[in-house]
């Protein structure tokens, strides 16, 4: 397995990680991505553990905490061999500081998770969305605090905008508090707008990119065929709504590319959509998701090989996308490209 660093901290991470969001199976999202419990997980992760893949995240809105449950009782006695990243920040209950990234919810929140964990630290804490309501000072003042007494190794955010981030990193270098090495977004061959402005941020700040849903929301399991049903038992019956929106013209001239390159390669279509994920810049981790163990080990596949620069252009010409003002003229005008180069 290849270890990158996460962003410019120096902290080392997989290249695939494993997202712990089929753990628990509690409410109409989470139950129909799966229900593993502890048993299930413990093997999961030991198969993770095996390949090289010891990072591995979660949330607290994942299951209402079973997801954190399921993971902490998997990893029990074995701590060391792991690193463990969790989120916070949207609403876990209807009362006034349930949600957010206040002091109070982000130690209660912090406190929460260490117990459901079973830990006394977490390795990344990421926030889970910005919370406009709160001051950055206080946010980065209170990450700082629990920095410091132990509780949190590195933070991070997940999506968040441009303006938000870099709001952020600006007050922590002028408060001398801990900064953001982690952006934890969503990218694909079928969702690539992390490429328009979060990209170039990652570059320029030193954030390292860590991808969630790398097969566009189960879109790219090389199940869904132009002009066919979507097959008896996906979960984009159930899920589809909850997640980003995807040109289905688009998805279909992508999946035909990935079959071709299946092919002739003898590579399955995810391990090829999330292999092109790791040739992309500021990605640190593609973080994998399986509701066994046949999942868990096509998905492994996805790393330790890398496509050919011809296959990477087949795919990057079938996933492009015109650019949003104020980005397009730097990837068509000859002038603006001369000052601001695209990064990709």
């Amino acid at each position: 397995m290849e270890y990158r660093r996460l962003g410019s901290s120096g902290l080392k991470v997989p290249v695939l990680s494993f997202g712990a969001g089929t753990f628990g199976g509690k409410g109409p999202l989470f139950g129909a991505w799966g229900s593993t419990d502890a048993a299930e997980a413990r093997r999961l992760v030991d198969i993770c553990l095996e390949a090289g893949v010891n990072l591995f995240d979660t949330a607290d809105v994942y299951s209402d905490g079973a997801s954190e449950e399921v993971l902490g009782a998997a990893i029990k006695g074995r701590r060391d061999d792991v690193m463990l990243s969790t989120k916070l920040s949207l609403p876990v209950g209807e009362g006034p500081n349930a949600a957010g990234s206040s002091r109070s919810r982000l130690i209660s929140g912090v406190e929460k998770a260490l117990k459901r964990l079973g830990t006394d630290y977490i390795d990344l804490l990421q926030l889970h969305a910005f919370d406009a309501g709160t001051p950055v000072e206080e946010v980065l003042s209170t990450l700082d605090t629990l920095v410091r007494s132990g509780k949190l190794r590195y933070v991070g955010v997940s999506n968040f905008s441009g303006w938000q981030l870099m709001k952020s990193l600006a007050a922590a270098d002028r408060q001398g508090y801990p900064r953001y090495v982690a952006n934890q977004v969503y990218y694909s061959l079928v969702g690539r707008d992390y490429e328009w402005e979060l990209m170039p941020l990652g570059l320029d700040q030193g954030v390292g990119a860590l991808v969630w849903s790398p097969l566009g929301w189960g879109r790219l399991t090389g199940k869904i065929r132009r002009g066919e049903p979507w097959p008896e038992g996906s979960r984009l019956h159930d899920t589809a709504a909850f997640g980003p929106p995807v040109d289905e013209e688009k998805l279909y001239d992508v999946v035909e590319v990935l079959d071709a390159i299946a092919q002739e390669t003898g590579k399955t279509v995810p391990q090829i959509a999330i292999n092109w994920l790791l040739r992309r810049p500021t990605v640190s981790s593609v973080i994998i998701g399986a509701r066994n163990e046949e999942q868990l080990r096509q998905n492994l596949g996805g790393a330790g090989w890398s496509l050919t620069p011809e296959e990477v252009a087949r795919l990057d010409a079938a996933s492009a996308t015109t650019a949003p003002y104020p980005y397009f003229p730097y990837y068509r005008q000859e002038g603006f490209a001369r000052i601001n180069p695209p990064v990709v």
